[in-house]
């Protein structure tokens, strides 16, 4: 499964490493992704999301259903 938030669509950013003597190879930056469960009231049951710490945040802020209602309208399985 790839590394990508199902609230923000966060996923890997990728660069160059460059050592002290400047020699450079591709590295990647991973989204600090978390399986979380959320209690669903309208549906009464719980759901388990991969979710970014600023992810969680959006949650808190607009609320679990609102998020949840955004996301099936994008056209995501929840």
């Amino acid at each position: 499964m790839s590394v990508r938030c199902q609230v923000t669509g966060k996923k890997p950013g990728y660069g160059n490493q460059v050592s002290h003597s400047h020699h450079r190879t591709r590295r990647r930056w991973l989204p600090n992704v978390q399986r979380k469960r959320y209690w669903l009231p309208s549906e009464g049951r719980w759901i388990r999301l991969r979710v970014s710490t600023k992810g969680m945040k959006t949650i808190e802020k607009l609320g679990i259903e609102a998020v949840v209602a955004a996301m099936r309208a994008r056209g995501e399985r929840v």
